[in-house]
Protein backbone atom coordinates (compact mmCIF):
# COMPACT_ATOMS: atom_id res chain seq x y z
CA UNK A 1 0.00 0.00 0.00
CA UNK A 2 1.28 3.46 -0.85
CA UNK A 3 2.35 5.40 2.22
CA UNK A 4 -0.05 8.33 1.81
CA UNK A 5 -1.79 10.52 4.34
CA UNK A 6 -5.26 11.83 3.52
CA UNK A 7 -6.06 13.01 7.05
CA UNK A 8 -5.62 16.72 7.86
CA UNK A 9 -7.38 16.68 11.24
CA UNK A 10 -8.46 14.30 13.98
CA UNK A 11 -11.59 14.21 16.11
CA UNK A 12 -11.32 13.22 19.78
CA UNK A 13 -14.14 11.02 21.06
CA UNK A 14 -13.28 12.23 24.57
CA UNK A 15 -13.99 10.61 27.89
CA UNK A 16 -17.79 10.61 28.06
CA UNK A 17 -20.74 10.92 25.70
CA UNK A 18 -22.93 12.65 28.29
CA UNK A 19 -22.66 16.46 27.84
CA UNK A 20 -23.62 17.28 31.44
CA UNK A 21 -20.98 14.84 32.65
CA UNK A 22 -18.38 16.48 30.40
CA UNK A 23 -19.19 19.97 31.72
CA UNK A 24 -18.98 18.75 35.32
CA UNK A 25 -15.62 17.07 34.75
CA UNK A 26 -14.40 20.06 32.75
CA UNK A 27 -14.89 22.16 35.89
CA UNK A 28 -13.20 19.49 38.06
CA UNK A 29 -10.22 19.28 35.69
CA UNK A 30 -9.95 23.08 35.79
CA UNK A 31 -9.71 22.89 39.60
CA UNK A 32 -7.13 20.09 39.31
CA UNK A 33 -5.07 22.11 36.82
CA UNK A 34 -5.15 25.14 39.12
CA UNK A 35 -4.00 22.87 41.97
CA UNK A 36 -1.13 21.59 39.79
CA UNK A 37 -0.06 25.16 38.95
CA UNK A 38 -0.33 26.40 42.52
CA UNK A 39 1.26 23.33 44.17
CA UNK A 40 4.26 23.20 41.88
CA UNK A 41 4.67 27.00 42.00
CA UNK A 42 4.85 26.77 45.82
CA UNK A 43 7.47 23.99 45.58
CA UNK A 44 9.56 26.03 43.12
CA UNK A 45 9.31 29.23 45.16
CA UNK A 46 10.10 27.47 48.44
CA UNK A 47 13.19 25.69 47.12
CA UNK A 48 14.66 28.51 44.99
CA UNK A 49 14.20 31.07 47.78
CA UNK A 50 15.72 28.92 50.54
CA UNK A 51 18.92 27.03 51.33
CA UNK A 52 17.28 23.84 50.00
CA UNK A 53 18.32 24.71 46.44
CA UNK A 54 21.89 23.82 47.45
CA UNK A 55 20.91 20.23 48.20
CA UNK A 56 20.86 17.83 45.20
CA UNK A 57 17.56 16.19 46.19
CA UNK A 58 15.70 19.52 46.20
CA UNK A 59 17.53 20.70 43.09
CA UNK A 60 16.10 17.65 41.30
CA UNK A 61 12.71 18.29 42.89
CA UNK A 62 12.73 21.78 41.34
CA UNK A 63 13.21 20.27 37.90
CA UNK A 64 10.52 17.67 38.63
CA UNK A 65 8.07 20.49 39.40
CA UNK A 66 8.93 22.27 36.14
CA UNK A 67 8.39 19.00 34.26
CA UNK A 68 5.09 18.34 36.06
CA UNK A 69 3.86 21.80 35.06
CA UNK A 70 4.95 21.27 31.44
CA UNK A 71 3.65 17.70 31.29
CA UNK A 72 0.16 18.63 32.49
CA UNK A 73 0.06 21.76 30.32
CA UNK A 74 0.54 19.73 27.14
CA UNK A 75 -2.77 17.95 27.75
CA UNK A 76 -5.12 19.44 30.35
CA UNK A 77 -5.83 22.97 28.93
CA UNK A 78 -6.95 21.46 25.61
CA UNK A 79 -8.92 18.77 27.45
CA UNK A 80 -10.78 21.43 29.47
CA UNK A 81 -11.55 23.38 26.29
CA UNK A 82 -12.71 20.24 24.45
CA UNK A 83 -15.04 19.23 27.28
CA UNK A 84 -16.90 22.53 26.77
CA UNK A 85 -17.26 22.13 22.98
CA UNK A 86 -19.44 19.91 20.82
CA UNK A 87 -16.79 18.71 18.35
CA UNK A 88 -13.29 18.06 19.66
CA UNK A 89 -11.07 18.70 16.63
CA UNK A 90 -7.27 18.90 16.44
CA UNK A 91 -5.25 19.46 13.27
CA UNK A 92 -2.74 16.84 12.13
CA UNK A 93 0.21 19.16 12.85
CA UNK A 94 -1.10 20.10 16.31
CA UNK A 95 -1.64 16.42 17.04
CA UNK A 96 1.97 15.58 16.17
CA UNK A 97 3.15 18.55 18.27
CA UNK A 98 1.16 17.34 21.27
CA UNK A 99 2.47 13.79 20.83
CA UNK A 100 6.06 15.05 20.67
CA UNK A 101 5.72 17.44 23.65
CA UNK A 102 3.90 14.92 25.83
CA UNK A 103 6.50 12.17 25.34
CA UNK A 104 9.45 14.57 25.46
CA UNK A 105 8.50 15.99 28.85
CA UNK A 106 7.15 12.68 30.18
CA UNK A 107 10.30 10.69 29.40
CA UNK A 108 12.50 13.49 30.83
CA UNK A 109 10.41 13.29 34.01
CA UNK A 110 11.00 9.53 34.25
CA UNK A 111 14.76 10.08 34.10
CA UNK A 112 14.62 12.86 36.70
CA UNK A 113 12.87 10.35 39.01
CA UNK A 114 15.75 7.94 38.30
CA UNK A 115 18.24 10.72 39.19
CA UNK A 116 16.38 11.36 42.45
CA UNK A 117 16.54 7.65 43.28
CA UNK A 118 20.29 7.66 42.55
CA UNK A 119 20.67 10.67 44.84
CA UNK A 120 18.91 8.84 47.72
CA UNK A 121 20.98 5.71 47.07
CA UNK A 122 24.27 7.63 47.35
CA UNK A 123 23.05 9.58 50.41
CA UNK A 124 22.21 6.38 52.33
CA UNK A 125 24.66 3.79 50.99
CA UNK A 126 27.70 6.08 50.56
CA UNK A 127 27.04 9.00 52.95
CA UNK A 128 30.73 9.92 53.42
CA UNK A 129 31.18 10.43 49.67
CA UNK A 130 27.78 12.05 49.08
CA UNK A 131 28.88 15.64 48.47
CA UNK A 132 31.73 14.51 46.22
CA UNK A 133 29.58 12.18 44.09
CA UNK A 134 26.46 14.40 43.97
CA UNK A 135 28.21 17.70 43.21
CA UNK A 136 26.36 20.34 41.20
CA UNK A 137 28.25 19.51 38.01
CA UNK A 138 27.14 15.87 38.14
CA UNK A 139 23.57 16.91 38.95
CA UNK A 140 23.55 19.16 35.88
CA UNK A 141 24.88 16.31 33.75
CA UNK A 142 22.11 14.00 34.98
CA UNK A 143 19.51 16.65 34.16
CA UNK A 144 21.03 17.21 30.70
CA UNK A 145 20.95 13.44 30.07
CA UNK A 146 17.27 13.37 31.10
CA UNK A 147 16.36 16.11 28.62
CA UNK A 148 18.56 14.63 25.88
CA UNK A 149 17.17 11.10 26.18
CA UNK A 150 13.65 12.51 26.41
CA UNK A 151 14.25 14.33 23.13
CA UNK A 152 15.60 11.16 21.49
CA UNK A 153 12.65 9.07 22.65
CA UNK A 154 9.99 11.55 21.49
CA UNK A 155 11.70 12.16 18.11
CA UNK A 156 11.83 8.41 17.43
CA UNK A 157 8.15 8.06 18.32
CA UNK A 158 6.96 11.01 16.22
CA UNK A 159 9.07 9.98 13.20
CA UNK A 160 7.54 6.51 13.42
CA UNK A 161 4.01 7.98 13.41
CA UNK A 162 4.84 10.40 10.57
CA UNK A 163 5.88 7.46 8.40
CA UNK A 164 2.62 5.52 8.64
CA UNK A 165 -0.43 6.31 6.46
CA UNK A 166 -3.73 7.70 7.76
CA UNK A 167 -6.12 7.41 4.84
CA UNK A 168 -9.58 6.90 6.31
CA UNK A 169 -10.97 7.07 9.87
CA UNK A 170 -9.87 10.10 11.87
CA UNK A 171 -11.73 9.62 15.18
CA UNK A 172 -9.32 9.12 18.08
CA UNK A 173 -10.85 7.19 20.98
CA UNK A 174 -9.05 9.34 23.52
CA UNK A 175 -8.82 12.93 24.79
CA UNK A 176 -5.25 13.48 23.51
CA UNK A 177 -2.92 12.45 20.70
CA UNK A 178 -1.00 9.44 21.93
CA UNK A 179 0.78 6.68 20.09
CA UNK A 180 -1.62 3.76 20.73
CA UNK A 181 -4.92 5.46 19.78
CA UNK A 182 -3.20 6.89 16.68
CA UNK A 183 -1.89 3.47 15.61
CA UNK A 184 -5.45 2.13 15.64
CA UNK A 185 -6.25 4.53 12.75
CA UNK A 186 -3.35 3.48 10.52
CA UNK A 187 -4.50 1.88 7.25
CA UNK A 188 -1.83 -0.80 6.90
CA UNK A 189 -0.46 -3.73 8.86
CA UNK A 190 1.11 -2.26 12.02
CA UNK A 191 2.54 -5.44 13.57
CA UNK A 192 6.15 -4.24 13.32
CA UNK A 193 5.24 -0.67 14.28
CA UNK A 194 3.38 -2.00 17.33
CA UNK A 195 6.46 -3.92 18.44
CA UNK A 196 8.66 -0.82 17.99
CA UNK A 197 6.19 1.33 19.96
CA UNK A 198 6.03 -1.18 22.83
CA UNK A 199 9.84 -1.45 22.95
CA UNK A 200 10.31 2.34 22.72
CA UNK A 201 7.89 3.04 25.60
CA UNK A 202 6.58 -0.03 27.42
CA UNK A 203 9.74 -2.12 27.76
CA UNK A 204 11.80 0.91 28.77
CA UNK A 205 9.22 1.81 31.44
CA UNK A 206 9.23 -1.73 32.88
CA UNK A 207 13.05 -1.88 32.97
CA UNK A 208 13.37 1.55 34.62
CA UNK A 209 10.64 0.68 37.15
CA UNK A 210 12.40 -2.58 38.09
CA UNK A 211 15.73 -0.74 38.45
CA UNK A 212 14.07 1.82 40.73
CA UNK A 213 12.49 -0.92 42.85
CA UNK A 214 15.85 -2.71 43.13
CA UNK A 215 17.56 0.52 44.21
CA UNK A 216 14.99 1.09 46.96
CA UNK A 217 15.26 -2.49 48.18
CA UNK A 218 19.02 -1.91 48.41
CA UNK A 219 18.44 1.37 50.26
CA UNK A 220 16.09 -0.28 52.78
CA UNK A 221 18.62 -3.07 53.31
CA UNK A 222 21.41 -0.57 54.02
CA UNK A 223 19.25 1.37 56.49
CA UNK A 224 19.80 -1.42 59.03
CA UNK A 225 23.15 0.10 59.97
CA UNK A 226 21.73 3.60 60.58
CA UNK A 227 20.49 5.04 63.88
CA UNK A 228 16.75 5.05 64.57
CA UNK A 229 16.59 8.83 63.94
CA UNK A 230 18.52 8.43 60.69
CA UNK A 231 16.24 5.60 59.61
CA UNK A 232 13.11 7.66 60.27
CA UNK A 233 14.42 10.63 58.25
CA UNK A 234 15.58 8.41 55.37
CA UNK A 235 12.33 6.43 55.33
CA UNK A 236 10.28 9.64 55.29
CA UNK A 237 12.16 10.92 52.23
CA UNK A 238 12.28 7.57 50.42
CA UNK A 239 8.62 6.73 51.08
CA UNK A 240 7.59 10.03 49.46
CA UNK A 241 9.69 9.21 46.40
CA UNK A 242 8.37 5.63 46.21
CA UNK A 243 4.77 6.93 46.32
CA UNK A 244 5.49 9.32 43.42
CA UNK A 245 7.21 6.56 41.40
CA UNK A 246 4.32 4.10 41.88
CA UNK A 247 1.66 6.73 41.06
CA UNK A 248 3.47 7.60 37.83
CA UNK A 249 4.92 4.29 36.65
CA UNK A 250 2.14 1.75 37.29
CA UNK A 251 -0.50 3.52 35.10
CA UNK A 252 2.18 4.25 32.44
CA UNK A 253 3.23 0.60 32.30
CA UNK A 254 -0.41 -0.48 31.96
CA UNK A 255 -0.86 1.96 29.07
CA UNK A 256 2.36 1.48 27.10
CA UNK A 257 3.53 -2.08 27.78
CA UNK A 258 0.65 -3.58 25.78
CA UNK A 259 0.33 -3.21 21.98
CA UNK A 260 -2.40 -1.16 20.34
CA UNK A 261 -5.38 -3.36 19.65
CA UNK A 262 -8.64 -4.17 21.38
CA UNK A 263 -10.67 -2.19 23.84
CA UNK A 264 -8.96 -1.19 27.07
CA UNK A 265 -9.11 1.53 29.72
CA UNK A 266 -6.10 3.52 28.45
CA UNK A 267 -7.81 6.91 28.40
CA UNK A 268 -9.24 6.49 31.90
CA UNK A 269 -5.95 5.13 33.32
CA UNK A 270 -3.95 7.92 31.67
CA UNK A 271 -5.71 10.44 33.93
CA UNK A 272 -3.47 9.16 36.76
CA UNK A 273 -0.22 10.32 35.17
CA UNK A 274 -1.52 13.37 33.28
CA UNK A 275 -3.56 14.97 36.09
CA UNK A 276 -3.59 13.12 39.42
CA UNK A 277 0.14 12.42 39.86
CA UNK A 278 1.30 16.00 39.01
CA UNK A 279 -1.39 17.32 41.38
CA UNK A 280 -0.39 15.03 44.27
CA UNK A 281 3.41 15.32 43.90
CA UNK A 282 3.69 18.72 45.65
CA UNK A 283 1.50 17.46 48.52
CA UNK A 284 3.52 14.26 48.90
CA UNK A 285 6.86 16.07 48.93
CA UNK A 286 5.74 18.92 51.20
CA UNK A 287 3.43 17.26 53.75
CA UNK A 288 5.74 14.29 54.34
CA UNK A 289 8.96 16.31 54.48
CA UNK A 290 9.93 18.26 57.62
CA UNK A 291 12.66 20.28 55.83
CA UNK A 292 10.19 21.39 53.16
CA UNK A 293 7.59 22.43 55.75
CA UNK A 294 10.15 24.46 57.74
CA UNK A 295 11.52 26.11 54.57
CA UNK A 296 7.97 26.85 53.39
CA UNK A 297 7.12 28.58 56.66
CA UNK A 298 10.31 30.69 56.52
CA UNK A 299 9.81 31.71 52.88
CA UNK A 300 6.15 32.66 53.28
CA UNK A 301 6.89 34.41 56.57
CA UNK A 302 9.60 36.45 54.81
CA UNK A 303 7.23 37.28 51.95
CA UNK A 304 4.51 38.37 54.41
CA UNK A 305 6.89 40.63 56.34
CA UNK A 306 8.17 42.16 53.09
CA UNK A 307 4.61 43.00 52.01
CA UNK A 308 3.80 44.62 55.36
CA UNK A 309 6.77 46.99 55.18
Amino acid sequence: MENQNNVTEFVFLGLWENKQMELLFGFLFLLCYMAVLMGNFVILLTITCSHLIEQPMYYFLCHLSVLDLSFTSTVVPRLIRDLATERKIISYNDCMTQLFSFHFVGSAEILILVSMAFDRYVAIVKPLHYMVIMNRERCNKLIAVAWGMGLGHSLALVLMILNVPFCGPNEINHYMCDVKPLLKLVCKDIHIVNILAVVNSGVVLVVVFLVLLASYVNILYNLRTHSSAGRRKALSTCSSHIMVVILFFVPCIYTYALPAGGENKDKEISMFYTVISPMLNPLIYSLRNVEMKVAMQKVWSHISHSELK
